[in-house]
């Protein structure tokens, strides 16, 4: 009886122990645990781009305008871009690579550097620590909708431990505004009187994630700010670069011009219109942002093109933009009703897209931002991913990747 029972328990024991590795197995890597139906999604824009770009051990090339060095953007653009087309393995690396030399290892007190690549002195390290807050809401984003997607718990936490960081150190407490998220810890107050702040690193979108995450956070109030913001600083249908804010009074102030940047709205400010029309129609901001928006539209109808800069006060244009801009208004346009446009805007983004990868000597850093900005417009356009009104994914692999793991 006594050898029966051990035998038995050693029986229990090892299916146990089975059950344990298959659960996580699924947990960790449920795409390839489902199997084909759940595989990496067939994106040839994405896949061109990373094939070529996103080495192996993760890190993005190319995505800055010096040589040799890498963007916490071009990062966490990258991870977005790899939760969309289902490719845990590439997110992971992706991520593994930004903590071990963007944030040194330390999530619990450190904000990824911007910058990081080979210095004048050879060393190949980070070179510029000052974090940009666009780069870490995407990731914090991307880190929250993987856990969710991919049922990772260890991505959520990396999350909230980034976005308690985030909180301490770069969400301002602006007089009579309230809430805000600053570009960067360090450089963007003057004198606590003057704020820089920049709309293009606010998707409202991403807020209403994080929202949805933390309730009791700030992030519903930076939300509302973030249209107040572009409606009151955008009186000729354009928004610029960046926007200052200036106190008035111990509790008072308002949008400006930023007296350092300047009232030019292009290469940063072209994201926010993607931003808006990615937006769900339902969403509270959805109308003002596009109203206050309404300038992009008439001046890239009116020439067939978007204009490369525009000066927000005034509403002068100036230049051609480059295929990427067209590639960010398909949302828009789309999003306005003008199917028309969406699609001129979409097949010359294509155009360009085809033009650029077959260029021999294209500059990459110039290839790296149109096509991390076709890789937003198209892929949503395609319907690769759409944001729901809770700021969440909805992923077009998500429910086939469902029924095959319920098989």
């Amino acid at each position: 009886m006594k050898l029966r029972r051990r035998v038995s328990s050693r029986r229990l024991r090892d299916a146990a122990r089975g059950l344990l590795a298959v659960v996580a197995a699924l947990a960790c890597l449920p795409a390839l645990a489902a199997g084909p139906a759940c595989a990496p999604r067939n994106w040839p824009l994405w896949e061109s781009w990373a094939s070529r770009y996103v080495q192996d051990d993760g890190r993005v090339l190319e995505s800055s305008m010096q040589q040799n060095h890498s963007t916490s953007e071009g990062q966490a653009y990258n991870m977005l871009f790899a939760l969309v087309a289902n490719d845990p393995q590439r997110f992971d690396h992706l991520w593994r690579w930004t903590t071990a030399n963007m944030l040194g290892s330390d999530l619990a007190t450190r904000l990824p550097g911007w910058l990081w690549g080979q210095g004048k002195d050879g060393q190949w390290q980070l070179q510029d620590a000052n974090s940009a807050s666009d780069a870490d809401l995407w990731m914090a984003y991307a880190l929250l909708e993987a856990a969710r997607a991919w049922q990772r718990p260890d991505y959520r936490k990396d999350a909230l431990r980034l976005l308690a960081t985030i909180q301490a150190r770069m969400v301002a407490d602006l007089p009579g505004l309230g809430k805000m998220v600053l570009p960067g810890p360090e450089g963007f107050v003057q004198r606590n009187i003057l704020w820089t702040l920049n709309p293009s690193y606010l998707p409202l979108p991403v807020l209403r994630r994080l929202a949805k995450e933390q309730p009791a956070g700030p992030w519903k109030q930076v939300a509302d700010n973030t249209v107040k913001m572009i409606r009151d600083a955008s009186p000729k249908g354009y928004v610029a670069d960046w926007i200052g804010y200036r106190m008035t009074a111990s509790q008072a102030g308002r949008f400006v011009v930023d007296p350092a940047k300047g009232d030019v709205g292009s290469y940063d400010a072209i994201r926010v219109y993607l931003w808006a029309g990615m937006t769900p129609p339902r969403d509270a901001g959805f109308a003002p942002l596009h109203a206050a928006l309404a300038g992009m539209g008439q001046a890239t109808a009116a020439s067939g093109v978007p204009p490369e800069k525009v000066l927000a006060t005034s509403g002068a244009i100036e230049g051609k933009a480059p295929f990427g801009f067209s590639a960010a208004l398909v949302p828009y346009f789309t999003a306005k009703g003008d199917a028309r446009m969406a699609e001129q805007m979409r097949r010359g983004a294509q155009a360009g897209i085809d033009a650029a990868f077959a260029a021999a000597g294209q500059r990459a850093d110039m290839l790296y931002y149109n096509i991390m900005l076709s890789l937003f417009g198209l892929g949503w356009a395609e319907q690769r991913y759409q944001f729901r009104d809770d700021g969440t994914l909805k992923l077009s692999w998500e429910r086939s990747c469902a029924r095959a793991v319920l098989r």
